[in-house]
């Protein structure tokens, strides 16, 4: 996040390189950076002759640096962005020449989702020597409630670390998907707010009492009537709550009181660090621990491995209700 503010804070300043190759797994930064130059290079009355939005899938490399090369028209610079440039993917490198020697007046911006260009190609190093190249990972799941946190901040408002933990439950690490409902909140609610799971309910509508992550903790606890009026409501409710999303997250789950198993030092700080959580959660596995030995644990994942097997049509003919009963089953039992 603080690359993406630099980087801004230069275009802000007028620190403008002639080239932005926008690259990697997580769409969302790309978006953002793209569309900061697009709304804030130039003036609205010099877009209308000086800034040209092209795809990928409809032009070529020659296209691309030929408008590149124009002159701005009653402006001191010209914005031309390619978005879903990774459909140039197989020629892309053609662009090295143009990079060893950009027009200084043209803005020229690459958005090359979901793809990398090649670090040790000449096209790469060009482009690292004239303009600028951003790489947008994708977060682990567990560094995203950490990053709401951060959004949240930058707009006065606070989160608390169940509310993030439904939020990433229900919506996983898509960041678009996140920022939006993000949005949502912030626009009903006052700002200093500390939004808790019932903000989410309201304004959402994931459920605070009947999602995955309360049915983690009831599992965990060996809760078998709340675990089990969790799973009915899921039954009924099959398209917010799909069976391969609740497997994942029991399987992480257990995985983690696995590894918690073989820690030597079980102190919060420790825990919290070793299995990527927020300490608010440690008690958890505390917990849980107590009610699943090692041994159980272990045999815990391959019930669950054999469930996902099953919940994919293979080796079985159940409803994901039924599958998802019967390894509940299993588990407390």
């Amino acid at each position: 996040m603080n690359e993406i503010k630099s980087i801004i804070s230069d275009i802000k300043g007028g620190n403008i390189k002639p080239i932005y190759f926008l690259m990697g797994e997580e769409p969302y930064y790309i978006d953002k950076i793209s569309d900061y130059i697009e709304d804030n290079v130039l003036d609205e009355s010099e877009k209308g002759f000086n800034q040209v939005v092209m795809y990928g899938r409809d032009v070529s490399i020659e296209e691309i640096v030929s408008s590149a090369k124009r002159f701005p028209m009653m402006a001191e610079k010209q914005v031309i962005i390619v978005k879903e440039a990774q459909d140039l993917s197989r020629t892309i490198d053609k662009i090295e020449s143009y990079a060893a020697n950009p027009q200084p007046t043209t803005v020229l911006v690459f958005n090359y989702k979901y793809k990398k260009l090649d670090k040790r190609k000449k096209a790469y190093k060009a482009i690292v020597k004239s303009g600028l190249i951003y790489e947008s990972k994708k977060l682990y799941e567990n560094q995203v409630a950490d990053w709401i946190r951060q959004v949240l901040g930058g707009k006065k408002f606070n989160i608390e670390p169940k509310a993030s933990q439904m939020l990433v439950e229900f919506l996983g690490t898509d960041l678009s998907k996140i920022s939006n409902e993000l949005d949502k909140l912030t626009s009903v609610l006052p700002a200093e707010t500390i939004i808790t799971d019932k903000h989410i309910e309201e304004n959402i509508g994931i459920s605070k009492d009947f999602n995955n992550f309360e049915l983690r903790k009831a599992v965990g606890q060996r809760d078998v009537v709340k675990a089990n009026r969790i799973i009915n409501y899921f039954a009924q409710n099959p398209k917010n709550n799909p069976l391969v999303m609740t497997i994942s997250l029991l399987n992480s789950f257990f995985t983690q009181l696995l590894m918690y198993h073989g820690l030597k030092d079980k102190s919060k700080a420790s825990v919290a660090k070793n299995l990527g959580v927020n300490p608010y959660f440690v008690d958890d596995y505390v917990n849980a621990a107590r009610n699943y030995p090692m041994r159980k644990v272990s045999q815990i994942i391959a019930l669950l491995r054999d469930a996902d097997v099953k919940s994919k049509g293979v080796g079985a003919n159940q409803t994901h209700a039924d599958i998802l009963k019967e390894l509940l089953f299993k588990i407390l039992h």
